[in-house]
Order: structure tokens, then C-alpha cells, then sequence
């Protein structure tokens, strides 16, 4: 049986004396937030047995702050993921004793999303939404931001210069590379198609833009056939790329903008397609994983998680604390581009 770690263990991964480590614990006399909370992830680091009373004692003077946030397809192992990771940063944000409230709107539609978006905001200090942009929701999150309750967006913009801020991926850069992905890969030029999960989601639009300018501007011996919508979901997605396989046998690339790639990874390998088109999808899921490992897809251009909800979390905590920001803006996440070797 391995040996419970002592307060001298805990001590020495710390790097602190052991009386330090008494004060963390009793919390008779202060101990500096740095050193108390370098004390606490040695805890965490060793598995020390009276971790969760560390962070009690960290947290006992710290103001509390509740944090929503509305989400999209709660199905989806990409919102699962991002769920996590929000518990996670809110969890473990410096200087406060956080909380986190996570829902999903029902739909995609503006008047489901607005609703969801009220009742969040009802028992939070801040919120951070991922949704579409429309003006009905732009006058929501302006009725919000009147009453001090600042809204982020996340993955895809809305509601620009009155939401507080936008924190996701740069979507333009995401649609050019998808199209030099393509373009540099594909055995010959030919006709290339892009999905987008709706018009409304200023994310989608943007790569959709980035897609189209990138292969007008290096690439104008490719086809970009007319956009197709399949409102995120893999039925519809499947059943349009078999239409688009056998309407265009000289198809060479398909980029899915958005959700329902799924449908997609389906339809190629029923078509025995696997490899002969390049596929570029978003998000690194079980599902497009397994499309890698199989070269059924060539790409995926991946949000990482980890490091955005930190971001988000710490700026929804600003935003409490100093107030609206003078001009709203946009923090861009690096994305990560995976293919079948680094998975």
C-alpha cells in the first residue's frame, strides 16, 4: 500500500516550511494568496488527504462571483468537452470563489436563444453565450449591459460593439486555412464545397469568407460550388454529401464550417471516397478522430479548449469587477490543425 503523504511531504512539493503549511491549514495567521495557493496544487499534486480543507482556507476571504454560460447541443461531445473545461477554469480562477451555472438553449432560433440567455443572466454577475447573431439579440444583450450585466460571445460573434467581448478562434484565418489545406493537398484541381450550419452564425459566415477568398485569390483553377446549410446536424449533412458525390464525380474537396461532420465522414466511407476527396472538418471529437486515423478526413482545425475558457473565465471576472470595457473587442484563441500523424 503507498504511503499517505505527510505535511512534510506536502511541505517539501511546496517548497514552503512546514509551519507555513500549519497556517495554510488552520488558517490562525495569514499566509500570503500566492503561497497558500502554492500550497494547495503541491496538495493537489501529491493527492494530500486534506486538499479540499486547503481550499476552503484559500478561498474563505475571496469574493464570490456566479458566472453563466449558454451553450449549444448539449449532445455534442464538443459542448461536453467545453462544459468540462468551464467547470474546470471557474473552478480554479485565481482570487475568487467562483461558481458556475451552465444551460443550453433549447433551439437555434433568436427567440429560444434570448429567453435561455434572461433566465441565465437572472442569477449571474456575468455571461458568456455561444449563438447567432441577430437583432434580437443584439437588443437583449444591450437591455443586459444597461443593467450591468455584461454577455460574451464565444466560438461565433454577435451582437458586435455591445457585447462585452468576443474570446474563440480568429473564423476568417479558420476558412483560409481550411482552403489552403486543400488546395495544397488534393491530387487535382477541381469543384470544392463548403457547409455552414447557418447564416446567422457569424463564425460560420466568417469562415465561409476566409474559404471563398482564399481560393479566388491562390487558387482560381478550384470550383467553389454554392454554399450548402445543414443546420449542424448529421442527417442532413449526410444525405447532401452522397447528392453532392454523385451530382459531381469531379469533386476534390469538402470543408464542413460548422457542426455535422459526422454526416459527412459517413457519407465518404459508404461511397468508398475515403482519401480520394479532401476532408477538412472543425473540432476534434471521437468522430473525427477516428476520420483521421482512417484518412476518410485529412484535417481538423481544432478549438483548443483549455486555454479559452481560462481566458473567457478571467475576463468575465474583469468585467464584474472593473466594469464594461470602453470598447468592446475580440481576443483570438490559436487553433490547432491535426491530421493523422499527431493524434
Amino acid at each position: 500500500m503507498a504511503r499517505r503523504p505527510t505535511i512534510a511531504d506536502l511541505a517539501v512539493e511546496a517548497g514552503v516550511s512546514v509551519a507555513t503549511v500549519d497556517r495554510v491549514l488552520n488558517g490562525r495567521h495569514r499566509v500570503r494568496e500566492e503561497t497558500a495557493r502554492r500550497v494547495y496544487e503541491a496538495a493537489n499534486a501529491i493527492g494530500y488527504h486534506a486538499t479540499s480543507l486547503i481550499r476552503q482556507r484559500l478561498q474563505k476571504d475571496l469574493p464570490e462571483y456566479r458566472l453563466g454560460f449558454v451553450l449549444q447541443k448539449p449532445s455534442q461531445f464538443f459542448y461536453q468537452s467545453f462544459a468540462r473545461e468551464i467547470e474546470a477554469a471557474v473552478n480554479e480562477a485565481p482570487g475568487i470563489r467562483g461558481s458556475a451555472l451552465i444551460d443550453y438553449a433549447p433551439s437555434q432560433t433568436p427567440t429560444d436563444t434570448v429567453a435561455k440567455l434572461y433566465e441565465v443572466a437572472a442569477r449571474c454577475q456575468a455571461v458568456a453565450m455561444a449563438g447567432p447573431d441577430h437583432p434580437t439579440l443584439t437588443a437583449a444583450i444591450q437591455d443586459l449591459r444597461e443593467r450591468n450585466i455584461p454577455v460574451f460571445s464565444v466560438f461565433s460573434d454577435f451582437a458586435s460593439g455591445v457585447r462585452e467581448g468576443y474570446v474563440g478562434t480568429n473564423n476568417r484565418m479558420v476558412g483560409r486555412t481550411a482552403a489552403w489545406l486543400i488546395a495544397k493537398t488534393a491530387k487535382r484541381p477541381g469543384k470544392v464545397a463548403v457547409f455552414v450550419g447557418s447564416h446567422r452564425f457569424h463564425g460560420h459566415e466568417m469562415r465561409e469568407i476566409g474559404f471563398r477568398a482564399y481560393f479566388r485569390e491562390h487558387a482560381p483553377q478550384f470550383q467553389v460550388l454554392d454554399t450548402l446549410v445543414n443546420l449542424e446536424t448529421r442527417q442532413i449533412t449526410h444525405e447532401a454529401t452522397i447528392d453532392l458525390l454523385q451530382r459531381h464525380p469531379d469533386l476534390s474537396g469538402l470543408y464542413i464550417a460548422g457542426g455535422g461532420m459526422e454526416g459527412a465522414i459517413a457519407a465518404l466511407r459508404e461511397e468508398g471516397k475515403a482519401g480520394k476527396i479532401i476532408a477538412v472538418v472543425n473540432e476534434k471529437t471521437p468522430e473525427s478522430t477516428a476520420g483521421l486515423v482512417e484518412e476518410v478526413l485529412t484535417a481538423v482545425i481544432s478549438t483548443p479548449l483549455q486555454p479559452l475558457s481560462r481566458d473567457l473565465v478571467a475576463r468575465m471576472v474583469r468585467s464584474i469587477e472593473t466594469g464594461a470595457a470602453d470598447a468592446p473587442g475580440q481576443t483570438f484563441i490559436p487553433f490547432e490543425i491535426c491530421i493523422s500523424e499527431n493524434v
